[in-house]
């Protein structure tokens, strides 16, 4: 017995749990602090020791962001704002620098500097650090949990960004499936709502994001969702011109999709539907292209290397993934749900489709050159590594379109005899139709009677029963014109059954249907994946970030401590964080060390113990165990620490983090 196709609804389902699943496990784990833009330095730096009150606070950053009024905020030991409110822009060239006057007389104390912007890419990124005016001291200011970009905002804020991009997938790749390969398929049904619902969720997805703009890149509270103020706030931004231009341009897309599903199927005359198509495929190009450059305009594109060259690029990378996740989608309900798709349909789609991957290819290959830079990005850094499952992924699709293209060849009829088929099957229905309204003849009874000796589903022999016994009782008689429409109906409706059914006993159109569905599987869990790398610092911002806060060291000035920080990862639980080392007066002589050990989030971190030790490796001085005494949580202090010459000094930091797990680190510094 030949296999059949799974049934929609079940492959439909389980495409969709597949999809909730995945998007849930990616949003869960995509951090929130992925930002884009780095905080590279600060003055006073964090964990220094003044002995003087500074004027102001500076802020450097990777790259460009945007700040507000409150964007930097200086708190005193009680929590107290201290600082001007004043954001000075200090930008020069290619240093992105911002700072904030301080109130004078300020008393001796750890202040804490909490700062939260907007990148230039729309990501919202926030941090905090310390410094102490004459000495260290204790400090009420209690930092929030919830990172920017976080909680149930942030997670609304990624499932609205990826049901936008799903939306436009659908929308520009089901248009263009129907145009560019299948003409006949703006009439069907199918396929007409799945490009309005792909039309739908991009609409909805892109109010959501718009309402979520001003919550998601400030408070983090969903009430304020609703607030007129930040919403006008959020359009004066380059995000929210993004997002209004989508929606205009969204307005322009309907248009475009009554007129394909619309005046186009309505259209006989050859010239002037060829005429109508090269107008929608103008049109649509254009609205099409619009709508991938919101993104391009306002994301990755827009800021770093070679903007001018990026954004383009993008708005080819994004058309291309739509023609061909979208077609491929428009391909499987086609596949399902279509009274017959024609072979010449699949080869034309199998023609775009590698069209787009060689567009992919082309600009995923420049793409990633300028985000990532360097092979220690690809592998080291969050972003590399996620572009490396996608370019997995895109493999596999494309070895399951070469096995889709195998089943594609393999079909029986072309696309014309199926056609013939299908205008002989209509022409016979119509015909016995007019025999049952004029003669009424009982032929049509033993007709029905072998058809259910053929063994059809239960609906198409009440159909064929329903003929017969209409065919009967009109012997000898006129029959009711109403009557005789409705018999034609059932008959063709029969006819379709029966050819639904051989169709799906063909093994080569089963085949082709499963390895459809297999990419639409793959497609789904790809969006998913390019869904959160476009929301996570690129490889190379972080490798420029790590090696501007990680220089080979620190020179010593006067009234300036040498100031360093060292990630660490011990391996156990709790194993992760930062410490924070200063050196005060980092020169010759007695020094005083303080030490702070900091978890991911930049609360202090309680370990068992912490060793350091000071090596001068080019005069063979060394190593000079340092043991520190805790002060209190995640704070360890010593007095005395003697630098007996100036030189490049490696300090060496071992953390311990329970029994078992322990690691050292170092860095080099200049000390006299």
């Amino acid at each position: 017995m030949p296999a059949t196709a799974p049934r929609l609804g079940t492959a439909l389902t389980r495409l969709l749990l597949v999809a909730a699943a995945l998007l849930g496990t990616l949003l869960a784990g995509a951090a929130p602090a992925s930002a884009h833009a780095a905080l590279t330095g600060s003055d006073p730096k964090d964990g220094a020791v003044v002995a003087t009150a500074p004027k102001d606070v500076h802020l450097t950053f990777s790259e460009q962001v945007a700040m507000s009024a409150d964007s930097i905020r200086v708190l005193d030991p009680a929590g107290k704002r201290v600082d001007t409110g004043e954001i000075r822009d200090l930008c020069s060239g290619s240093i992105v620098k911002y700072g904030v006057g301080l109130r004078s007389g300020l008393p001796e104390g750890t202040y804490t500097v909490a700062w939260q912007t907007v990148s230039a890419d729309s990501h919202p990124i926030a941090g905090a650090f310390t410094f102490s005016i004459g000495a260290p001291s204790q400090t009420s200011v209690a930092l929030p949990d919830q990172e920017a970009g976080g909680g149930l905002v942030g997670t609304l804020y990624g499932i609205a960004r990826y049901l936008s991009y799903a939306g436009f997938v659908v929308l520009v790749g089901g248009g263009a499936f129907v145009l560019a390969c299948w003409p006949r398929g703006a009439a069907v049904r199918p396929v007409q709502r799945l490009v309005v619902r792909g039309w739908l969720t991009l609409t909805a997805a892109t109010l959501v994001m718009l309402l979520l703009r001003n919550p998601y890149t400030g408070s983090g509270e969903l009430g304020d969702a609703f607030d007129l103020g930040g919403l006008k706030s959020v359009l004066e931004t380059k995000t929210g011109a993004a997002l209004i231009s989508r929606l205009m341009l969204l307005g322009a897309a309907a248009l475009f999709v009554a007129v394909l599903f619309g005046a186009y199927t309505k259209r006989t005359d050859e010239k002037e539907k060829k005429d109508l198509t090269f107008g929608l495929a103008i049109g649509g190009t254009v609205v099409a292209a619009g709508i991938a450059g919101t993104w391009a305009l306002a994301e990755h594109a827009s800021t770093g290397l070679q903007p001018g060259i990026a954004m383009p690029v993008d708005i080819l990378h994004l058309l291309a993934v739509a023609a061909w996740l979208g077609g491929l989608t428009a391909l499987l309900v086609s596949l399902y749900r279509a009274p017959g798709i024609e072979r010449a349909a699949v080869e034309r789609f199998s023609k775009v489709a590698f069209g787009s991957v060689v567009v992919l290819a082309a600009t995923g290959i420049y793409q990633s050159w300028r985000q990532v830079g360097s092979w220690s990005a690809l592998t080291g850094t969050a972003y590399g590594q996620l572009l490396l499952v996608k370019v997995g992924l895109v493999a596999v699709l494309v070895g399951i379109a070469w096995i889709s293209r195998r089943w594609t060849q393999r079909l029986g009829a072309p696309a014309e005899t199926e056609a013939s088929a299908d205008d002989a099957v209509n022409t016979e229905n119509t015909e016995n139709a007019e025999n049952t309204a004029n003669t009424a003849n009982t032929e049509d009874t033993e007709g029905a009677e072998n058809t259910e000796a053929e063994g059809i589903d239960e609906a198409d022999d009440e159909a064929v029963e329903a003929t017969g016994t209409g065919t009967s009782a009109a012997e000898g008689a006129d029959v009711d014109p109403v009557r005789a429409a409705q018999l034609a109906r059932q008959r063709a409706a029969v006819a379709t059954a029966r050819k639904k059914r051989d169709r799906d006993a063909d093994p080569e159109r089963t085949g082709l249907r499963r390895s459809v569905l297999t990419e639409a599987v793959v497609a789904v869990v790809l969006l998913a994946v390019t869904t959160v790398l476009t929301s996570t610092e690129p490889g190379r911002t972080e490798e420029e970030a790590g090696r501007s806060q990680s220089a080979s060291g620190s020179t010593a000035v006067p009234e300036r401590p040498v100031d360093i920080r060292l990630p660490f990862d011990t391996g156990g639980v709790d194993g992760k964080g930062t410490v924070r080392l200063s050196l005060d007066p980092g020169r010759t002589g007695a020094n005083a060390l303080h030490i702070y050990v900091d978890r991911p989030n930049g609360r202090p971190l309680d370990v068992p113990e912490i060793k350091v030790a000071f090596t001068l490796k080019e005069k063979n001085v060394g190593p000079l165990p340092v043991v520190p005494d805790r002060i209190q949580t995640g704070h360890w202090s010593a007095n005395g620490v003697q630098i007996p010459m100036a030189g490049e000094w490696q300090i060496q930091v071992t953390v311990r983090t329970s029994d078992i797990d322990q690691t050292t680190i170092d860095k080099n510094v200049k000390i006299g």
